[in-house]
């Protein structure tokens, strides 16, 4: 009697009614790139280059990318609500202390703290989503996650710059703190708690030896490289699209530039079609169209004409919404074992592409100006080709059924 107690405990799962993922995406993404619109502001107030300037997203997504390693495996221990809390509040209350720095370096500090704690949201999200969810609402709440990513992004940068036409921009990152925090208490109200969550010891040992497991298979391998070299350009274009359009012969107003940002929207239509796409032609045509529809858009931002510049962000923002779709699918088929460990690390190497390539870019910007930029995009793009090709050689031995949609 007691055993089928526990074993319809561990079986309940927590019906989806309330959007308490969409805020929690939505407030992990406002926060991490409300700075990125400021880059122009801080090469002008602290006299750093943009590759400088960049720095405010990128030492976010370093460390945000290094930390979800290892949060992973303590949510095993500490427990998937507690760490997803904890990582919204204080990445809330970080995004308040923003407003409180006076000086380039003191904003660095904070921004590299705040991914540390933020890394405690994506770490763990996919496993407590896997855990409590109705299987019925698990596809909806996983789509009010990613939702939220994407508005949260958007109306971050959207925002930022939408409000320094009328406040200071500390004012407005105090602003975006305080509503995070209040959207976060949200999130720690309405969250049910964990019903099928059992603890485990943290097993420093068992974590380093299944991350070899998985640096050693090479199709994952090829799925790193892919989501570091195409989050690489991605990030690249956003960080200095603006400092083209603000200058001549453009002149456009911070407010109007940021409006661009609003292209995500086809990010998230693109990423829709790709994964369906995928399962109709296969991983490799769908992405290849998609590394295609990237260097397309890199190349015709070179345009002079606004329109056409424009359109290149749409077609390069929509081909990086598809390449990660697929790639991101791809690594759990391709894990041999622990598939949410493999799944993490696709996630430090897509950040590591926004940190290490977001500033690199800020060099070629600075030295050949917007069409070094260009080039620097097609570099990585190209190298995204060969890596797939070489994936698509190691997806032939699968099995027959695999085989054929690799």
């Amino acid at each position: 009697m007691r055993r089928n107690e526990i074993r319809r405990t561990r079986d309940e799962r927590v019906p989806h009614d309330q959007p308490c993922f969409f805020v929690a995406g939505f407030v992990a993404f406002v926060t991490l790139y409300d700075v990125q619109p400021l880059f122009p502001i801080f090469t002008h107030e602290f006299g750093v280059s943009a590759a400088v300037s960049s720095l405010a997203l990128s030492v976010s997504t370093g460390s945000l990318a290094i930390s979800m390693l290892l949060v992973g495996t303590l949510s095993e221990t500490l427990g998937r609500k507690p760490v997803m809390v904890l990582a919204l509040i204080l990445t809330s209350t970080l995004a308040l202390l923003t407003a409180l720095t006076r000086s380039f370096l003191s904003l660095l500090g904070v921004r590299l703290i705040q991914g540390i704690v933020l890394a405690g949201l994506p770490a763990v999200a996919m496993a407590y989503l896997g855990e409590e969810m109705a299987p019925a609402s698990l596809t909806a709440a996983m789509g009010l996650y990613i939702a939220g990513n994407a508005v949260g992004g958007m109306t971050g940068r959207i925002f930022t710059v939408s409000m320094i036409d009328i406040f200071p921009w500390r004012t407005v990152m105090g602003i975006i703190g305080a509503a995070c925090v209040l959207l976060s208490l949200y999130f720690l109200a309405k969250l049910p708690s964990s019903r099928n969550f059992r603890a485990r010891p943290f097993d420093l040992r068992a974590l380093f030896g299944s991350l070899l497991q998985q640096l050693r298979n090479p199709a994952l391998l090829c799925l790193y490289a892919i989501a570091f070299l195409a989050m690489g350009g991605f990030v690249t274009t956003y960080n200095y699209i603006t400092f083209r359009l603000l200058g001549a012969p453009y002149s456009l107003s911070p407010a109007v530039v940021g409006w661009i940002f609003v292209v995500y929207l086809f990010g998230s239509f693109s990423s829709a079609l790709a994964g369906r796409m995928a399962g109709r032609y296969g991983r490799k045509r769908v992405m290849l169209v998609s590394l295609t529809a990237m260097i397309i858009g890199a190349a015709l931002t070179l345009m002079a004409w606004i329109a056409g510049i424009v359109a290149g962000v749409v077609l390069l923002t929509g081909g990086f919404y598809g390449t990660h779709s697929v790639a991101s699918g791809w690594v759990p088929a391709r894990a041999a074992a622990a598939r949410g460990q493999a799944s993490a690390i696709y996630l430090f190497s897509y950040y590591l592409g926004s940190s290490v390539c977001g500033t690199a870019g800020g060099l070629f910007w600075s030295r050949f100006g917007w069409a070094g930029v260009v080039a620097f995009i097609a570099a990585l793009v190209s190298i995204g080709f060969l890596v797939l090709h070489m994936l698509s050689h190691l997806s032939l031995p699968s099995a027959a059924g695999a085989s054929r949609k690799a």
